[in-house]
């Protein structure tokens, strides 16, 4: 008999966390639950959507994932919004406001279906945040889940989306600093990953060195990586330049930046551009744009590199910091956001605010193999204890419990 998807995260996560996940799931038999979010491919929220979907089936809810469509306009709109969330003074104009209400109604009538009578409808981020307003007679409870560092919006963009956001029956931040004042239960849930996903599966050290090859490393040369979307916030320009700093004293280091394009970021092939332009006349420098179906590369990548940067100046959450370090690698990362919950600085890598900052550790690091080793198994042990898919999903339950009123005041997990 072939083992069940939830047999196989016991095998990762424990016996007992998926004993509590069929506890927890049991009274919601039946519960139609929708994800909604613009883009089925490119970014964590699809990354996380592909794999709690058909988790949550398996633990016989009846959840669906709709994803809305725009034109160029609405996408110009929506990343104008995403930039202001994270404390960008950003204007957007009235022009580009009415294309966002106009798509979110029109998208809306195309949903309607699927949304009218679903029992909990959770919205992810700004692009699909207005589709509330054309529910009027909703059955179920609508959540709204911001993936987004909003500690410090831009209020004028801020105020805009509120005047939606306030309607939700809850909303769901990353962290305690990210979430605003609203007039409706606030959850804070961070992301995960899914440990038996292409990107995060054990590789065989052949196909870890194959994929390597393929891109022209040099196995004999330390490697330094980071990847995420070619986007201003994650500091590219940052990582070159921390680069040349390191290689004034290591110079055979070789850096890979590898990432791909999201169909809802306009803004994609401007910044790889200019990180192509200052990596130019570098052959150690490896520039990698890959499709979105990537994952065994990334993992490959990944564990192929000595250690990983996520230089992001703004960030949510960051699902390739906990990537990295399930691989037992220590992670660079920028002091922001959700990085700060999964680097514990000094313990599974080192917190930067500079390209200077990044250097230092780099340098530090790559010339003290036994403390670069010991990091990683400890950050490998705290993404295990915190950031699972199954730690994930416990907190999404308990929620759906909470806002159903299927809960009573008190709910007893036993011991498997």
């Amino acid at each position: 008999m072939s083992a069940t998807l939830l047999d196989r995260y016991g095998e990762v996560a424990g016996d007992e966390v998926v004993h509590h996940l069929r506890q927890l799931a049991a009274p919601l038999q039946g519960m139609r639950v929708v994800h909604v979010n613009s883009t089925r491919e490119g970014g964590g929220v699809a990354e996380i959507l592909h794999k709690m979907v058909p988790f949550m089936e398996e633990l016989g809810l009846v959840p669906s994932w709709e994803v809305i469509e725009g034109e160029a306009e609405f996408y110009d709109c929506t990343k104008r919004f995403h930039n202001a969330l994270q404390g960008n003074r950003v204007d957007v104009p009235r022009r580009l406001l009415q294309v966002y209400e106009k798509t979110n109604e029109e998208q809306a009538e195309k949903l309607r279906g699927a949304l009218q009578d679903a029992d909990v409808v959770i919205i992810h981020d700004p692009q699909p945040t207005a589709l509330l307003k054309h529910f009027p007679r909703r059955k179920g409870k609508w959540v709204w889940r911001c993936h987004i560092d909003a500690s410090h919006p831009h209020r004028p963009v801020w105020k805009f989306l509120r005047g939606f956001v306030a309607d939700y029956d809850a909303s769901i931040f990353s962290l305690p600093d990210f979430s605003q004042s609203l007039p409706h239960p606030q959850y804070i849930i961070s992301p995960s990953i899914d440990p038996l996903s292409e990107k995060n599966i054990d590789l065989t050290p052949e196909e870890v060195s194959g994929t390597a090859g393929r891109f022209g490393l040099d196995p004999h040369r330390p490697t330094i990586l980071q990847v995420s979307r070619f986007d201003r916030f994650k500091d590219p320009l940052g990582v070159i330049e921390a680069f040349h700093l390191v290689r004034q004293s290591l110079p055979r280091l070789q850096l890979v930046l590898a990432g791909g394009e999201a169909t809802d970021d306009p803004e994609g092939a401007q910044v790889l551009a200019e990180v192509q332009e200052a990596a130019d006349g570098h052959d150690d420098i490896h520039i990698l744009l890959l499709p979105s179906d990537s994952h065994r590369v990334i993992n490959a990548l990944q564990r192929y590199s000595d250690l990983v940067f996520q230089k992001s100046i703004r960030e949510g959450f960051g699902l390739t910091v906990a990537e990295a370090m399930w691989k037992s690698r220590p992670v660079i990362g920028g002091d922001t956001g959700g990085i700060r919950l999964q680097v514990v600085n000094h313990h599974t890598g080192f917190l930067v605010n500079t390209p200077e900052g990044a250097a230092l550790r780099t340098r530090y690091l790559l010339s003290h193999r036994e403390i670069l080793h010991q990091m990683g198994r400890k950050a490998r042990s705290f993404v295990r204890e915190n950031f699972l898919l199954t730690r994930h999903l416990v907190e999404y339950l308990v929620m759906i419990h909470a806002l159903s009123g299927r809960a009573t005041e008190r709910i007893e997990l036993s011991r498997s």
